[in-house]
């Protein structure tokens, strides 16, 4: 089933560019050895969940096992910076995603490394939104529930994320902005140990990927209240914009390679993310995560990012907010 008509459209372009004879050889040449996934974000988390499943296909397709290599740590800027000094041979890739790429080098200056000039975009994977989720003994059903005891109680509510200017973090200063309120921000090291903060009490709410919060919401140990995109991406559960205009914070995917990786490399990779997430059986097991599967052209994605940085300029501009 091809759920995105990019996927068609990637998958016809790269199949173009493998008949050229110099694709040819570099396709014989490549991969040598294992290819190393760096994760930049702990297990337990949606980063690591949709990384095992396009590493497991990737592997089998190209006939090299994908090593995940975790480094988690500063919001992804961990993990991300060492994928800028690692060897630009294809043999080292990183898995993106909204934070160390898009809102870190939206606020801050000092950052290390510019993800347009020194990582190479290939393409996305999947995309989803954050569901807002908070501990079953908190009295609020909604939406509105929620900025109405916030207000009532100013300072006192919590929300764990999975990191400093990651999109939980974001997400939760932009509800303070848009909703009046003022509910704190405890930052942990992956949503797994933010969901974990939430479970025992530590923290009031969070703003989780599926995999984090939908197995504890399933067993009644979170109610989930939201979520961050613009629409409904489930039915039964509204959209924070529904009630605050222009909401919007999402999470997405995709894998880049060091700057300087040859072009045929990355056009293969590129066909190749298609492929398998357009697989039926690898779609199943991303949309069980709550999220799209999502494949795009490396110019395509060059831009989206270009669009994500800019898009989250404005809001850290607007909510005031600072790199620590």
């Amino acid at each position: 089933m091809n759920r995105n008509p990019l996927l068609a459209a990637s998958g016809l372009a790269a199949a173009a560019l493998l008949a050229l004879p110099a694709v040819a050889s570099a396709q014989a040449a490549w991969p040598a050895k294992p290819i190393r996934m760096i994760s930049p974000y702990p297990p337990g988390g949606g980063t690591d969940a949709v990384g095992r499943i396009v590493a497991q296909a990737l592997g089998e397709q190209l006939g090299q096992p994908l090593v995940i290599d975790t480094r988690p740590g500063a919001s992804g800027q961990i993990g991300t910076e060492l994928a800028t000094k690692a060897p630009a041979d294809g043999h080292t890739l990183v898995l993106g995603n909204v934070a160390p790429i898009a809102i870190l080098p939206a606020a801050n200056p000092k950052l290390p490394y510019d993800p347009l000039r020194d990582l190479a975009p290939i393409s996305l994977a999947a995309t989803s939104d954050y569901i807002l989720t908070v501990h079953p003994s908190l009295p609020v059903r909604s939406l509105k529930d929620l900025i109405a005891l916030a207000k009532k109680r100013p300072g006192e509510l919590s929300f764990a994320s999975s990191g400093l200017l990651g999109g939980p973090h974001l997400a939760g200063e932009l509800l303070n902005l848009l909703g009046g309120v003022n509910i704190l921000h405890v930052p942990y090291k992956g949503n797994g140990p933010a969901a974990v903060a939430v479970l025992s009490g530590e923290a009031t709410m969070l703003y989780g990927t599926g995999p984090a919060v939908v197995p504890f919401a399933k067993a009644g140990k979170m109610r989930i209240i939201a979520t961050t995109g613009l629409k409904r991406t489930i039915p039964e559960v509204p959209a924070i914009a529904e009630l605050l205009k222009d909401f919007q914070v999402t999470q997405w995917y995709g894998l880049l390679a060091p700057a300087g990786t040859p072009r045929e490399i990355v056009e293969r990779l590129a066909k190749e993310i298609a492929r398998a997430v357009g697989d039926p059986k690898n779609q199943a097991a991303l949309v069980k995560l709550g999220t799209e599967p999502f494949a795009n052209s490396p110019a395509d994605f060059r831009k989206f990012i270009e669009g994500e940085i800019g898009r989250y300029t404005r809001v850290v501009k607007a909510a005031g907010i600072k790199a620590e």
